[in-house]
């Protein structure tokens, strides 16, 4: 699957110490997993000159306090606490100053964040989505990314997740209902 490296970017979703490091209050051996190939990508995309986002899953501890219905707290702990080691991308990741950081406080990255102005800004049509949980917000941004009018490819082997059926279901859904899915080996910038 090839890519115009012109309008595409690369979306590296909550590749934080909370979900991929065995530390984390939310560890997902999967997620650790999908590191190196997340770490591929990324260097594929930087030779190519295609922008890499980084999203960061942050969360005020009063977050939820007033919260009606929302509320992740409840259904998955504190978490990912703003400030604390949960919060930071991974050491195996490294964020450089060109990268762009999206820190977002629900699934979804494009919730409340600048990220959609930003992408269009620079013209990018293509989301290239890698990172973790397949299932929650991999498959929430690039939900929100194809009501946006924007192409989402999720890279099937690039993907953290907490049990296989959820990745599978992931791909499967954003597949048949808004995106494409790849295999890394098979994604070409040009």
């Amino acid at each position: 699957m090839r890519f115009d490296a012109s309008e595409t970017a690369v979306v590296a979703v909550d590749m934080q110490n909370g979900f991929c490091h065995p530390d984390g209050g939310l560890y997902a051996p999967a997620s650790e997993e999908a590191i190196e190939p997340v770490g591929d990508l990324i260097d594929r995309a930087r030779s190519a000159d295609v922008p890499v986002v980084y999203t960061r899953d942050v969360h005020p501890p009063e977050q939820f306090e007033d919260a009606h219905y929302y509320d992740e707290f409840d259904r998955w702990g504190e978490h990912v606490l703003e400030g604390s080691f949960e919060a930071e991308i991974v050491d195996e990741l490294e964020v450089r100053p060109e990268d762009h950081v999206v820190e977002k406080h629900t699934y979804d990255a494009f919730h409340r964040t600048e990220l959609g102005g930003w992408l269009e800004a620079r013209g990018i049509r293509d989301l290239v989505i890698c990172g973790t949980l397949a299932n929650v917000c991999v498959l929430h941004t690039a939900g929100s990314a194809g009501l946006r009018d924007l192409r989402p490819v999720l890279v099937e082997d690039a993907l953290g997740y907490i049990e296989e059926d959820h990745r599978e279901y992931a791909l499967e859904h954003a597949d048949w209902l808004f995106g494409e899915t790849v295999e890394l080996g098979n994604v070409a910038f040009e």
